[in-house]
């Protein structure tokens, strides 16, 4: 949701401090200086330049107020898997991330997001979810399937490690022999590929993804906000500081009741 939060003028305080001024030079009777005249109190013009003397700094205060917007980036709601999380569960900052494994991006993604991970131990967690792009990567689609077959033993983010370090290695042979080299059991994991046991899950996470507005990798939903493709890690640690600080004020709020 996008939220407007505007700071309105009391137009009857600047009314008053106007009235207030006119009165003082009125009384005074101070010489007429340049600029647009203003208004005429008992026979004396006040000019803008003398009511700004007075007034400037209620005044810049004023205009500063009324062109405070804050404007927050819209959220969604994106879930993930629990069985592909990196990360402390119950850490308050989330990152979903939607990528393919053929995708260099999402390769170069990786660093940044580890070192977000090291940076804000037991407060960022990183759920994986798949999208492949098969129009432009053949090879993405069963390599989402196996990593999928590789979570089924236990050892997802061994693999996404692996497929992601060697991308040369995606296609059949070479995603059964990564398998084998991680010590999964070579077997159950040709079983689960050939058979397609994952298909429809990686199909759920693809229709998600083009639900919440993903159309490329790497994607990714912090606490709820997109940010788009590969950005620089000061980039994430800015929307992670602020989620932070407002996951501190909610404690805080209810610590006080």
């Amino acid at each position: 949701m996008l939220r407007l939060r505007t700071v309105s003028i009391s137009v009857s305080t600047l009314l008053s401090c106007c009235m207030f001024a006119a009165l003082c030079f009125a009384q005074g009777k101070p010489q007429a200086s340049p600029g647009e005249l203003i208004a005429t109190v008992a026979g004396q013009p006040i000019y803008e330049q003398d009511l700004a003397a007075e007034l400037g700094p209620k005044l810049l205060q004023l205009r500063n107020q009324e062109t405070s917007v804050l404007l927050r980036p819209p959220k969604v709601e994106v879930g993930h898997d629990p069985a592909r999380v990196r990360g402390e569960a119950k850490a308050p900052v989330a990152i979903v991330e939607f990528s393919d494994f053929q995708c260099p991006y999402c390769k170069k993604a990786e660093a940044i997001l580890k070192d977000l991970l090291g940076k804000y131990k037991g407060q960022v967690k990183l759920a994986y979810r798949d999208f492949p792009l098969r129009a432009l990567h053949p090879q993405a689609q069963l390599a989402a399937e196996a990593g999928r077959c590789a979570e089924e033993q236990g050892k997802f983010w061994e693999y996404h490690d692996a497929l992601l370090a060697d991308q040369s290695k995606l296609d059949g042979a070479g995603l059964v022999k990564t398998a084998q080299t991680l010590g999964l059991n070579e077997k159950s994991f040709q079983t689960c590929l050939t058979g397609g046991k994952f298909k429809a899950q990686v199909e759920q996470d693809v229709q998600d993804g083009i639900k919440a507005g993903v159309n490329g990798t790497p994607g990714f939903f912090i606490n709820g906000e997109f940010v788009n493709g590969t950005q620089t890690e000061a980039e994430f640690e800015k929307i992670i500081e602020r989620e932070l600080a407002i996951s501190r004020d909610r404690t805080s709020i209810r610590a006080a009741r």
